[in-house]
């Protein structure tokens, strides 16, 4: 250990796309725009699913977990990302660097389980839905939320520790926007078989079973929707679930093909911009999706506003 320490920089360079500095400038905006829309569009939905009493249901309280998710999610990468967009010295301290791995993976890590635990909701809602509020009570929703949570944050722990552990030898040149375990591991200057082997590991648990789970819930969902046989039902049904495939297919479809896709001689700039993806656009769309294709939430967007409209009035 401590070679190791020894060998760790006071300092990370990210490179980015300082290659190509005339992408700097869209970049930026990008950046900005998708950062300020995610911060309005979750804390919008944790403000109205919290206002409104009739969002207090299963759905909405994991949907209010999902927002705050993303809130953190974007928030430990993208403020550092701008400001180093905006500076000669592309830099983040190795504490900062420590801090938004820890982060970005453990909130990475616990969307992944808060996504099938969502699809399970809808399972019951719609395949069981005498039973739903006898199966999906208050009790269970809590524990799945805190499940997902805890397994997220403790995997960050094994994740980052096991990297932060490898020897560095003087290298502190990162070939990412942000610090990513599959970027850090190409900085050291030992052989990484066994930390890469334990990545794809991790990632077939918190991406391929979630992604299973989902799966074989929807296909259930599918075969009970097309049962209904009131044509505002079918409708209602696939609306709901329709915004949660799309989010689920956005998120595990880049994650997926970033850590578990065999590395190619072109995948330097195409990981960055899936990560990119996953890390930025995907929370910015996430309310937009559940708003726009949500009539529940829409209504009470306007009654909250109308409620809001007459207290100041």
């Amino acid at each position: 250990m401590k070679g190791v320490n020894a060998s760790a920089p006071r300092e990370f360079i990210l490179l980015g796309f300082s290659d190509r500095p005339w992408l700097e400038l869209p970049l930026f905006v990008v950046f900005l725009v998708s950062y300020v829309l995610t911060i309005f569009g979750n804390l919008a939905i944790i403000a109205v699913s919290h206002l409104d009493p009739k969002l207090h249901t299963p759905m909405y309280f994991f949907l209010t977990n999902l927002s705050l998710l993303d809130l953190c999610y974007t928030t430990s990468t993208v403020p550092q990302m701008l400001v180093n967009i905006c500076s000669t010295r592309k830099v983040i301290s190795y504490g900062g660097c420590v801090a938004q791995l820890f982060i970005f993976l453990a909130l990475g890590s616990t969307e992944c389980l808060l996504l099938a635990v969502m699809s399970l909701d809808r399972f019951v809602a719609i395949c069981r839905p005498l039973h739903y509020s006898v199966v999906m009570h208050q009790r269970l929703c809590l524990q799945l939320a805190a499940a997902s949570w805890i397994s997220g944050f403790g995997n960050s722990v094994l994740q980052s520790t096991l990297t932060l552990q490898l020897p560095l030898c003087g290298r502190k040149e990162v070939d990412h926007f942000f610090c990513e375990v599959p970027a850090l591991l190409k900085l050291s200057c030992v052989d990484t078989t066994a930390n890469e082997a334990e990545l794809f590991f991790i990632s077939v648990l918190f991406l391929l079973l979630p992604v299973t789970l989902i799966l074989v819930s929807y296909a259930f969902i599918a075969r009970a929707v097309l049962r209904i046989q009131s044509a505002e039902g079918r409708r209602k049904a696939f609306g709901t679930c329709g915004s949660h495939l799309i989010v689920v297919s956005l998120f595990y479809g880049t994650a997926i093909s970033m850590y578990l896709q065999p590395p190619s001689p072109n995948s330097k700039d195409r990981g960055k911009m899936v990560s990119l993806f996953y890390g930025i656009i995907a929370p910015m769309l996430n309310p937009l999706i559940y708003t726009l294709r949500n009539k529940d939430v829409k209504g009470a967007f306007k009654r909250v506003i109308v409620w809001v409209f007459l207290i100041k009035k």
